[in-house]
């Protein structure tokens, strides 16, 4: 007999109230596009320590590993997937095991993986997937590979398999917004699933969830179909990409509307499940190794006696406690201000021109962020935005920074000075933060994101770290030679950047350096910042050659 969900149009459980309303999907679109607006922001810890680079696929000798038989999931970031897609080789090996960060995709030394990196890769694959242990890619583990999957990284290995953190509210009474609802359902039969999708997770924490019909609201379901002008992930139609959601503090949780969602059946894809499970990232879960939990990175499909994972609630406790009567929001308001509030050291107004920077960034929604004293300004095509102090725009963070990176794979943004790292989302601070730096030299000079290994490399001196977000790191193999990596850059610099086509660029005193795809300062450079990055007229250049791809428009501009 299943065992259905609570009537929550009769009966609201004790955690909820609720406003119900739902809108149109066109209206779904235009609240999330004026929600999206406001700042948000994310939580966690800065803790580098785990695992270290690999190298691409070779088969084992004596043909033991056979690749011809593997067909992957289609896999996309903070997404849920359904029907796999088939592709065959080592490359589709390769792409399954970088995707999901059992493979690390190295920067240094050769561009090749080992059979012992394979097999390493498997056996933490098979262990996270409770599969027998072998190293070797057998039948089970060829059919746990193409089985339907959320998109979202594994960051297992064999010294550390639970549940991964990725941020937390900052308040446990969240307000969220039910935009629209499915047309494979009747209304009451949905709102009822998703209603019930929260309560899975307020039964077991201090976290209490109000239904708004308007307005604001910290997360915010919708359906949307394959495309979305208020979504930058597309869908693709029924049976592949199901969902997709933002970790906290974003709030953004959407449906793929051709779906057939449904309830208490085994036919479809069962929207109570799907969305216990994207609710989980939104409150700052990551992936159980647990094939059984919710979070689990595999889709077990409809259960019709589901209840949470000990792993579910031992991860989601370790964010918000266990559930106790009587915690509100009186203890959250002393939980928040225990974030030291920095003050700010007087200095002078900078000259943008002069064109030294302490940092630079290429932040959320592509702006381009100069930092220099207590000031930052923007960077765009027509030339320099006013300028603000530090702390006008990132509340409690200091001036006369070491370093600054934003990163697209968590929407973090982290900063650098002396021995402290300070987390932000847009301009929030993560709480927790600053934290003291471990595992690399305090008093960095520089750090960018490289978007094709997502990673983060901080600099210092002559020498780089390469640090994994959502990994342990192991970093006692660093600091490596800049110039082992970096082919023609000098030794501290004052700040980097990784733009969006792609290339890399290096600042020191009043120069810059680009570098190409294949990490080679290329020919012309270095350039003058003032002239061409920062636009300043008037100002006579060095003898810098022009046109092409070196002009100043293809520079630290926003386009």
């Amino acid at each position: 007999m299943s065992c259905c969900p609570c009537r929550i149009s009769s009966r609201l459980p004790t955690a909820f109230s609720s406003m119900p309303a739902t809108v149109s999907r066109a209206e779904a679109g235009q609240a999330e596009l004026e929600l999206n607006s406001e700042p948000q922001t994310v939580s966690g810890s800065w803790t580098p320590q785990g695992r270290g680079h690999r190298r691409p696929l070779e088969l084992l000798p004596g043909g033991t590993m056979s690749w011809q038989l593997l067909w992957l999931g289609f896999l996309l970031p903070m997404t849920v997937s359904g029907r796999a897609l088939g592709t065959t080789g080592k490359e589709a090996a390769v792409d399954y095991l970088l995707k999901y960060g059992y493979l690390q995709k190295p920067l240094e030394g050769p561009d090749d993986f080992s059979p012992e990196d394979i097999m390493e890769a498997l056996r933490a694959f098979q262990e996270a997937s409770e599969l027998p242990v072998s190293g070797q890619l057998d039948d089970a583990t060829r059919v746990r590979m193409r089985q339907p999957r959320c998109g979202l990284e594994d960051p297992f290995n064999q010294r550390t398999l639970k549940y991964l953190l990725l941020g937390r509210w900052r308040k446990k009474h969240l307000k969220f917004r039910i935009l629209n609802l499915p047309s494979t359902l009747p209304a009451h039969t949905a709102r009822e699933a998703l209603l019930q999708a929260f309560q899975y997770w307020s039964d077991v924490t201090p976290l209490t969830f109000q239904e708004v019909h308007a307005g604001w609201a910290d997360i915010r379901l919708s359906f949307h179909g394959r495309q979305s002008l208020y979504c930058s992930k597309d869908f693709d139609g029924p049976g592949r990409v199901l969902a997709h959601a933002d970790i906290p503090e974003l709030g953004s949780v959407h449906f793929d509307e051709d779906e057939l969602w449904t309830e208490r059946t085994y036919r479809g894809v069962n929207l109570r499940i799907i969305a216990a499970h994207e609710l989980g990232h939104a409150l700052g879960l990551g992936h159980s190794r647990y094939t059984q939990a919710l979070m689990a990175p595999v889709y077990a499909g409809y259960r019709p006696h589901f209840k949470l994972h000990p792993d579910d609630v031992a991860g989601i406790q370790a964010l918000y406690g266990k559930k106790s009567p009587g915690i509100g929001d009186e203890e959250e308001e002393m939980e928040t201000s225990t974030v030291p509030q920095v003050p700010t050291e007087p200095s002078p107004m900078p000259d943008p021109c002069s064109g030294e920077v302490d940092a630079m960034m290429l932040g959320p929604r592509g702006k381009t962020y100069a930092f220099k004293g207590n000031y930052v300004w923007t960077v765009t095509d027509s030339g320099l935005g006013p300028l603000f102090q530090v702390s006008a725009l990132w509340e409690g963070l200091p001036g006369n920074l070491d370093a600054a990176v934003y990163s697209p794979r968590t929407q973090w943004i982290h900063f650098f000075k002396g021995n402290k790292v300070w987390r932000y989302i847009n301009f929030r601070m993560s709480p927790g933060f600053p934290k003291i730096l471990s595992g690399v030299e305090p008093n960095l000079d520089a750090a960018l994101y490289w978007p094709r290994n997502k990673k983060v490399f901080l600099f210092k001196g002559s020498g780089y770290w390469q640090w994994d977000e959502l990994a342990r790191n192991d970093l006692s193999r660093y600091p490596k030679p800049i110039k082992g990596l970096f082919t023609g850059v000098p030794d501290q610099p004052s700040a980097a950047i990784s733009w969006r086509d792609g290339r890399v660029y290096f600042f020191k005193d009043k120069q810059y350096w680009g570098l190409n795809w294949q990490l080679r300062v290329e020919k012309g450079y270095p350039r003058d910042i003032a002239y061409n990055w920062m636009h300043c007229r008037p100002h006579t250049p060095d003898t810098t050659p022009s046109g092409g791809d070196t002009s100043p428009s293809a520079r630290g501009t926003d386009h």
